[in-house]
């Protein structure tokens, strides 16, 4: 994604305002035909300024919204548009986050703003999580030298064997409204038919501009290349610090991406958005000379770009790339590919690792092992381990955790203190952690199971487990000092103490000589679950990442063997297990493999 659904409404209600008296005439005409039979489902303005938060219609500057992140041709988005029934709540959803967003003063708020809107879109649109992870559509391809020129560039864009990108998407989409326009122009069209024309240039220039308005945003125009993790990264980055660009008619500025519209990125994309509606009223009078569609029914059109990773060839012919080079001129030249030049590329915490942590803890324990040692007693150690894991960190946002590892080290505990006799002692550790849908472990058993059946269900599963669950419970809270999540279900460690006869500890047992009391050994399995974590800096680079973290635990500590050291031929003493809660600090590096 590109900019969130209300940045993509505003932009295209600014442009609709933009335009000159004439062409909005023609436009609002135009609008008032195509919403014949779908009064009570379409505003009567093209940018209706009376829709509050929850909106009671869905005017057309919501149409660029719904496209591309909501549907994956113009076909699919307009018939969505008039009858889907959770097309009123996404628009809904884009409106509360519009009023959270404007309200937000700090990182944090926008962050949450953004984590809450991605949670209920999750819920509102069942295929959204599938068009986010298919999204080459809405990246400017990357130039290949600096010696190219817009004419050039969209030919590029559009020629045999070009991939998916934002400019070749508009043009494509463009190009189609703008034959259907000059079909109504013609004129010979009985009212039904040029109802359904109308819906159809719509449609599609709206699917257009969803693309153009992308093509703006810092994450997409420095290129969509390189590994997974790495475009991510590279987009994350860009649309939170932005980058300054230059126009292919020679402004200059800096624009900033998705949750961080400004104002004069706002007036650059509306400007074009502006002039990109101006051809499509031009072409409804004549102005515009184009080739019309003279199909004998005109449709919008069904091009996927959820599913196609290549435009077909012969797209469009040469006249009507010269007719759209005004446009494609605003827009913002695209970074250097993978050459000499390039911007510097980041990555995020996707694929899988390998990694060391260290931590050192402090618990406290209702007592010890013997069954008359009740009172309050506690314990501090350190541990190491290494892990090898999968980040699947920030799918939809930087809210997400989809951290899976499983790590294996050694702690050393020091010597209890209290009521307890535990000595100081060593464990092997064991530590895992997986993101869960409902409860734990279900992704565990799940995803062999759907991974042949029913692989999207999988996926809408899998970004739902990494953003806090069904439930959302668990997904990161920003702060101004960090992040907090809760944690209980998704990690687990576990320490076996070994039976160690030189390290044995005094346990109470009245009625054994000559002291009422035994010397014993014990072997005992410790098990603790992380509640609620904390991470108060986090720095990441090209392959690697550290943070610090502070989780707050509980757990238990059960013997599994006792061994009695003296008196000899003593009774075996009943031992109990021990029920702890403790405070973890940890830090943790990884290595991204790819």
């Amino acid at each position: 994604m590109a900019w969130l659904y209300p940045e993509h409404r505003s932009i295209t209600f600014l442009a609709i305002k933009m335009l000159e008296p004439e062409q909005r005439s023609q436009l609002d005409a135009l609008w008032s035909e195509a919403r014949h039979g779908h009064e009570g489902r379409l505003c009567a303005q093209m940018g209706d300024s009376s829709n509050g938060p929850i909106p009671g219609c869905i005017d057309y500057a919501a149409w660029p919204a719904i496209a591309g992140d909501h549907s994956c041709s113009a076909q699919e988005m307009l018939r969505d548009v008039l009858v889907a029934p959770w097309v009123p709540k996404v628009a809904a959803i884009g409106g509360t986050l519009e009023v959270k967003l404007a309200a937000a003063r700090r990182r944090d708020q926008r962050v949450n703003a953004v984590r809450h809107s991605n949670i209920d879109l999750l819920r509102a649109d069942p295929a959204y999580v599938a068009r986010a992870m298919s999204n080459n559509a809405h990246f400017l391809l990357a130039r290949p030298n600096t010696a190219i020129d817009p004419e050039a560039y969209l030919s590029l864009v559009l020629g045999p064997g070009a991939e998916l990108n934002a400019a070749g998407t508009y043009t494509f989409y463009h190009e189609r409204a703008l034959g259907a326009a000059a079909r109504i122009a013609e004129g010979h069209l009985s009212p039904e038919a040029r109802t359904e024309v109308a819906l159809a240039a719509f449609a599609d220039e709206a699917y257009a501009l969803h693309f153009l308005q992308d093509g703006f945003a810092a994450g997409h125009v420095v290129g969509n290349w390189g590994t997974t993790a790495v475009r991510k990264g590279t987009h994350d980055y860009y649309n939170e610090h932005g980058v300054e660009v230059t126009t292919w008619n020679g402004a200059r500025f800096v624009t900033l991406g998705d949750a961080f519209l400004d104002p004069e990125s706002k007036k650059r994309v509306a400007t074009a958005v502006r002039d990109s509606l101006a051809q499509l009223a031009n072409a409804l009078d004549g102005k515009l000379k184009i080739q019309p569609n003279n199909s004998e029914t005109i449709q919008p059109d069904t091009f996927n770009t959820c599913q196609e990773t290549h435009f077909p060839s012969a797209v469009i012919d040469k006249e009507a790339v010269e007719a759209l080079v005004p446009v494609v001129a605003e827009t913002p030249i695209p970074a250097l590919g993978d050459v000499p030049g390039q911007l510097p590329r980041f990555r995020s915490e996707f694929g899988p690792f390998v990694g060391i942590s260290a931590a050192a803890f402090s618990q406290g324990m209702n007592g010890g092992f013997g069954a008359s040692q009740s009172g309050a007693s506690g314990t501090a150690g350190l541990e190491a381990s290494g892990r090898v894991g999968v980040g699947l960190e920030g799918v939809l946002d930087e809210s997400g955790d989809g951290l899976i590892f499983a790590g294996v080290g050694y702690r050393q505990d020091g010597p209890a203190q209290g009521e307890t006799t535990v000595p100081g002692r060593g464990a092997l550790t064991l530590r895992v952690r997986a993101p869960f849908w409902l409860i734990p472990g279900d992704m565990v058993i799940a995803t062999p199971l759907l991974a042949l059946t029913s692989p999207k269900k999988l996926k809408t599963m899998a970004v739902q487990a990494a953003n806090g669950g069904l439930i959302p419970w668990q997904t990161g809270i920003a702060t101004p000092i960090g992040r907090f999540q809760f944690v209980l279900g998704r990690e687990a460690g576990i320490s076996w103490y070994k039976l160690d006869t030189h390290n044995p500890m005094q346990l109470p047992t009245p009625g054994v000589a000559p002291l009422d009391s035994t010397l014993v050994s014990v072997r005992s399995i410790q098990v603790d679950f992380p509640i609620l974590e904390y991470r108060p800096f986090r720095s990441f680079y090209r392959s690697q990442t550290s943070s610090a973290l502070i989780q707050f635990y509980a757990g238990f500590d059960r013997p599994t063997e006792t061994s009695v050291v003296s008196p000899v031929n003593a009774p075996t003493p009943n031992l109990r297990t021990i029920g702890l809660a403790g405070i973890r600090v940890a830090f943790d590096w990884r290595y991204y493999l790819k």
